[in-house]
Formats: C-alpha cells, sequence, structure tokens
C-alpha cells in the first residue's frame, strides 16, 4: 500500500465517521420530536457504511501482477431509517395524543447515542492518527536520503 493509498484510507473513514456524529447529532436534538413534516414522530437516522472497491482496472492490473487487491477505504452506501416501533407514553394534555391519550415518542434513546457518539468520534481520532503516523513515517523516509 503506498503513502497515498494509506492516506486516501484514513481520509475516507474521517467523511464516514464525520457523518456519522453529524447524524448523531441530528437524532439526540430531535429526541423529543413527536411530530415531523410527514406527521409521525422523528424516526432515528443510521450511516450505513461499505468497503470501498478497487476499480475493475487495478483489480485487472494487480490479478496480473499476482497481488492482492487492498483495501480502498470506505463509502457511504446510504441513511437509512430505523424501523424500531416507537416509545408510547400516557399523557392525555400532549396535542399530539391519540384518542386512548397516548403520544408516540421518537425511537431515538439518547444514552445509546450517546455512546454512539463516543465511538464515532474515537474512530475519527483513530483515522487521524493513522494519517499522523504516515506522514512521520515518509518525513523518516526522507531524513534517510540526507
Amino acid at each position: 500500500m503506498g503513502f497515498f493509498n494509506s492516506i486516501n484510507v484514513s481520509a475516507t473513514g474521517l467523511t464516514a465517521e464525520r457523518l456519522r456524529m453529524d447524524l448523531i447529532s441530528e437524532n439526540i436534538a430531535n429526541a423529543n420530536t413527536t411530530r415531523t413534516a410527514s406527521g409521525t414522530p422523528y424516526r432515528r437516522k443510521v450511516a450505513v457504511f461499505r468497503a470501498q472497491e478497487a476499480s475493475s482496472f487495478e483489480q485487472m492490473l494487480n490479478s496480473a501482477k499476482g497481488l492482492q487487491t487492498l483495501g480502498q477505504g470506505v463509502e457511504i452506501a446510504g441513511i437509512v431509517e430505523d424501523q424500531a416501533p416507537f416509545k408510547k407514553e400516557y399523557n392525555p394534555d400532549h396535542p399530539d395524543a391519540d384518542a386512548e391519550g397516548y403520544v408516540s415518542l421518537p425511537n431515538v434513546e439518547v444514552v445509546n447515542e450517546m455512546i454512539n457518539l463516543i465511538s464515532a468520534s474515537r474512530a475519527y481520532e483513530s483515522n487521524i492518527t493513522a494519517v499522523n503516523t504516515t506522514k512521520a513515517m515518509v518525513m523518516k523516509a526522507l531524513e534517510i536520503g540526507k
């Protein structure tokens, strides 16, 4: 894996984790939103990642050389809404209460979101560390030539 490939893998990880943190922040901000534009409570959003695949040309070239194609990083496959059921709370005075007095609340658990935010933050930091380590290795390699 070359210098630029390792930087690119970390850069895609940084982008993915930033999006993940943005979605978690949106989930926390809407943890009490009982009515959206569609008329339903807010649904938790989750980012779906997948490995970036090398181009078919690169795969064929590596195959001809007898090399294995290495990972190219991560890409965002999409953003999906969590289909977990809404929480129900008895509050007949709430404007969004149903005929029985129950209010449907978003399927967002703030504690779980905070745990996910810490995990995403640590993954972001790990990618920054990988970039800095790659830079340090290149600088040491350049010093050898002096």
